[in-house]
């Protein structure tokens, strides 16, 4: 996945301690990202306060400022192919932007105290995140687990002629878990301001896309992202057909090639396929599964939510 999209996480892990020492609380009360636009963010501006700023800046945290020029210089270093996606996207284009920023400067203090830190920005920023994920393990519980649940698409091999490849994978797995749990964690604490009418303009571009549109149907909605070539996904491919004649008229059941729309998997936060998000009827996320997902299961799922 482009480089941009990829830092969109991983650079999302600091804004936390940065915003600490660089913004100041603000004085009143107004509303959030995440209160007027609960679909448009899961990262680290969902409490972005909205307000109407300087003409030019559409982004302030303390002394720390973005502007349009600033996202146009950044969307010109990912690929001409990608370019679409990501002015449609403006706003995922900013919180990468804003966090990048900010990681740097987190990791740069985090090798102050750091053995044999490496100097350059990539190879720091990639420590830094290993430091906050060394003591994850994986149990041989979680790898047995793990197997039964997606032995179908393991070729009928045993548990253990596979359990120590998929240590690896969980591992990752859960990583990437504490990663997106420390962001959820900071994205409420502290004060950052976005501009009124800029933001109105995203969030328009950013939600016309055929997921936000179900989630606001009225209807529960699976999604299932994955893509060619991917042998998991598709084995989904057949039952994803056979859900959308069964379901007609109850449940959207839509699936995103993530290597065609790679910005709005991002912002899905998808980092391995075959992913399966199920959304309740007023667009809200009450569960998601990585990996292949039998039909029954799927429809116990759904049978959970309320589907008949």
């Amino acid at each position: 996945m482009n480089k941009l999209l990829r830092n969109g996480l991983l650079l999302a892990l600091v804004v936390g301690l940065a915003l600490r020492s660089w913004a100041q609380p603000s004085e009143s009360v107004r509303q959030t990202v995440k209160e007027a636009y609960p679909n448009l963010s899961s990262g680290p501006l969902t409490s972005a306060k909205i307000t109407v700023l300087p003409k030019g800046i559409i982004l302030r945290s303390g002394d720390l400022q973005f502007t349009q020029k600033d996202l146009d210089a950044e969307i010109r270093k990912s690929p001409k192919d990608l370019w679409p996606q990501l002015k449609r996207n403006l706003f995922f284009v900013l919180e990468s932007v804003f966090t990048r920023s900010l990681i740097t400067w987190e990791a740069q203090s985090w090798a102050k105290n750091a053995e044999d830190a490496p100097k350059d920005n990539d190879s720091l920023i990639s420590a830094y995140i290993d430091s906050l994920t060394k003591d994850v393990t994986v149990t041989d519980a979680e790898l047995k687990s793990f197997f039964e649940v997606n032995q179908d698409m393991l070729g009928g091999v045993s548990f253990d002629q596979v359990k120590e490849q998929l240590r690896d994978y969980v591992l990752e797995q859960k990583r990437s878990e504490i990663v997106q749990a420390r962001i959820s964690s900071l994205s409420d604490r502290y004060d950052v301001e976005i501009d009124k009418d800029w933001l109105s303009k995203q969030h328009s571009a950013a939600m016309d896309n055929p997921v936000d549109k179900a989630r606001k149907s009225g209807r529960p909605t699976l999604v299932d992202f994955g893509a060619d070539g991917c042998r998991p996904c598709e084995m989904m491919t057949p039952i994803l057909d056979s859900l959308k004649k069964e379901y007609a008229g109850k449940v959207n059941i839509i699936f995103v090639h993530v290597r065609k729309e790679q910005v709005l998997a991002a912002r899905y936060g998808i980092h391995s396929i075959p992913v399966q998000v199920f959304f309740d009827k007023d667009g809200k996320e009450v569960f998601r599964h990585v990996g292949f997902y039998p039909k029954d299961q799927i429809i116990a799922k759904l049978s959970e939510m309320g589907v008949k």
